[in-house]
């Protein structure tokens, strides 16, 4: 899999079509779902020879995967012999995907193959800070040979026991979910610490901005490499050390950037991700919307030499995306990278944007002291929040709250920003 990294583009696209005729015809053949949808729209598996050929099909939503998740499944596979796995269920329905031993090893050594081009060595002593669910996933040859056999710490434990159980372990490579990795940081330097020293930091499960990444590193002293994930796929896009994009694991996923007609997106434009499996024949994925935005780089090389498609940002879910009255779009990342320039940016601890309504917003705040009176952080963040979405007071509203603590939800994540919007509400 590492020498993959490194196929030039045609044997590359060569692999990949071989491997989606082999996926359709097995999807034809044995998943009840497949065959139904191919014969509903006239399709038979000899009609997708390559990758240019699935626009030819209907996109898989996550509503479609939960309403028919037991015709999703291959006959040749005793349901009884495949793993669960479930997505974390952020939007309040989580799903059910079965997959097959083989497939459970094949997404592991996908992880790492990310992990190690970071440069992750065999006995680095590997701390991940992950929800209980992900606790178990270490193989026994993990654990015997202990070769890279990670430890994990829940991410619902307090940043004050993480902190005190990372300063026991002194990781080689400091891992986890996003928004945990900046709570343990804000935690170590509130008292100073200096004596968690990684190598490096790998973040995950979320999308924080630029410059909470960059507190990161100024905290621990190591560069921070994002991940882009789905429990569907395991890793879909990769940061290498040298952060030009994301590397898309092209070997094992077909990823597509589309508008809302379905159709792609050019390089450098907004699209919603649509990926299909090249590895999971248990339950198989074509043209699966994972719920999230993001754009195709218009890099066609990075320095590393690795020649796999790059995306130049993951923008975030659809539900975290700040829809404006004007029809203007704002994602996850312009909001934090803007919220820096925030008078009192270094009094806030943690902050919270809630779009309830087209024009209103609930914007959650928790301060790190008093130094600063609410009512003129208040009257400044009103200011400021105007003059950051481009908006006066007769078209949207901000009401502003101070709060003693910003939960996680119930998957572990800290939110930054959360859309409350219906799709008949934007029309979309």
């Amino acid at each position: 899999m590492m020498k993959r990294a490194y196929w030039t583009n045609e044997r590359l696209m060569e692999y990949q079509n071989k491997r989606l005729r082999k996926i359709v015809r097995h999807a034809y053949d044995s998943v009840p779902f497949y065959h139904e949808r191919f014969d509903q729209l006239g399709l038979r598996p000899s009609d997708v020879k390559n990758v240019t050929d699935l626009d030819k099909l209907p996109i898989l939503t996550k509503n479609e995967l939960r309403k028919n998740k037991d015709r999703m499944v291959s006959r040749e596979f005793h349901v009884s012999s495949l793993r669960v796995v479930s997505t974390s269920g952020s939007t309040g329905q989580p799903i059910d995907i079965r997959i097959s031993a083989k497939e459970d090893e094949y997404r592991k050594v996908k992880h790492l193959r990310a992990n190690i081009s970071c440069g992750q060595k065999p006995r680095d002593r590997w701390v991940v800070i992950v929800t209980p669910q992900h606790m178990e996933e270490v193989t026994l040859p993990q654990r015997i040979l202990s070769l890279y056999a990670l430890t994990p710490l829940s991410v619902f434990d307090d940043p004050v026991m993480q902190l005190s159980a990372l300063k026991k372990l002194k990781p080689d490579v400091l891992d986890g979910y996003s928004s945990s990795l900046l709570l343990v940081a804000k935690e170590a330097e509130k008292h100073g610490l200096r004596a968690i020293t990684p190598r490096f930091i790998i973040g995950g499960a979320e999308l924080i901005d630029q410059s909470d990444r960059q507190f990161i590193e100024k905290v621990f002293d190591a560069p921070f490499y994002d991940q882009y994930a789905s429990i569907e796929f395991e890793r879909i896009a990769w940061q290498c050390p040298e952060r030009v994009g994301y590397h898309i694991d092209a070997d094992s996923i077909i990823v597509q950037f589309v508008d809302k007609n379905g159709d792609e997106v050019a390089p450098g434009e907004r699209g919603e991700i649509v990926c299909t499996s090249l590895f999971n024949f248990a339950t198989p994925f074509i043209r699966y919307t994972v719920g999230d935005v993001g754009v195709a780089s218009e890099e066609k090389e990075c320095p590393c030499g690795r020649t796999f498609p790059l995306m130049k940002v993951v923008e975030g879910r659809k539900d975290s995306l700040i829809f404006l009255p004007d029809g203007r779009i704002l994602s996850p990342l312009v909001i934090g990278d803007g919220m820096m320039f925030f008078k009192f940016y270094r009094n806030l601890d943690q902050y919270r944007v809630i779009q309830k309504k087209l024009n209103f917003f609930k914007f959650l705040v928790k301060k790190k002291d008093g130094s600063v009176d609410d009512r003129v952080m208040k009257m400044e963040l009103l200011e400021y929040l105007r003059k950051l979405f481009r908006v006066d007071e007769s078209t949207v509203t901000f009401e502003i709250e101070f709060v003693d603590d910003i939960p996680l939800d119930k998957s572990g994540k800290l939110m930054k920003v959360v859309s409350e919007l219906k799709g008949h509400e934007l029309n979309v």
